[in-house]
């Protein structure tokens, strides 16, 4: 925890409550960021904490991070750290908003049923009901929440093909499973070579703007090259003729 070094008292110093009132975060709440290191200690006078100004901005500071999504003992950690001069709070910002800069220009939606349909390109009867028990779209009340319009095109795309809804929300959960395994490791793997000092996350603009693009298309490459290898080990296995002549029985 650091201290806040104060040569003269300030004019107006603020008490605990008086802080509270000021930056409208409860007093318990200020003890309890001063406790997890987010917050400078106040300069004692007698029996009475005082707080200063610099206290007011870092509670301001606090709720601008919680508002990206950082838990207070991580703000904690990464103010101490600024407190320290070991990070640079404007450069540390422009990582963050790197990171926080979306992948796939998907977001999800609220639709009426004459949205959903004109977005799935079809009314063929049944289509609200399947979509729903595939969990493409989630129903609440006279709307539909579509987690994702892209996987939509997708899934209406494959159905055109023959495969039906369910079969492709199916997939669409073994690759999410994987995937989410995969990209797990693949972080690891960065923060380790940041540690490490193979890499400079001072540099994360140009980093993660390369990492979105060639991302995805290593991804794409990646499942094209394993798709062609495991329909090549299918072909010779036998098993598409055995499957071509049950498929003729049931016609």
């Amino acid at each position: 925890m650091i201290a806040l070094a104060m040569a003269e008292p300030e004019p107006n110093p603020y008490t605990i409550d008086e802080l509270a009132a000021a930056s409208r975060v409860p007093s318990r709440t200020i003890r309890f960021y001063q406790s997890r290191g987010a917050l400078m200690a106040p300069e004692i006078r007698g029996r009475v904490a005082y707080y200063g100004k610099p206290h007011l901005e870092r509670l301001k500071l606090i709720a601008q991070l919680q508002d990206r999504g950082l838990r207070i003992d991580a703000i904690g950690d990464l103010l101490e750290k600024i407190d320290r001069g070991e990070i640079d709070l404007a450069e540390w910002l422009g990582v963050e908003a790197q990171m926080q800069a979306p992948w796939a220009a998907d977001q999800a939606r609220t639709l009426t049923e004459a949205e959903l349909y004109a977005l799935a390109g079809t009314q063929r009867p049944g289509l609200l009901a399947d979509l729903v028990r595939a969990r493409i779209v989630e129903r609440r009340g006279e709307v539909y929440l579509l987690d994702s319009p892209s996987l939509l095109a997708i899934a209406m795309r494959l159905e055109a093909a023959g495969i039906e809804l369910d079969t492709a929300s199916a997939a669409s959960a073994i690759l999410r499973k994987h995937l989410k395994r995969a990209v797990g490791e693949l972080v690891d793997l960065f923060v380790g070579r940041v540690k490490d000092g193979h890499l400079d996350i001072t540099r994360a603009g140009k980093l993660f703007a390369e990492l979105r693009s060639v991302g995805v298309d290593a991804v794409r490459v990646l499942f094209a090259r394993e798709m062609e290898r495991a329909l090549r080990e299918l072909l010779a296995s036998g098993k598409v003729a055995k499957l071509s002549v049950r498929a003729r029985k049931k016609r």
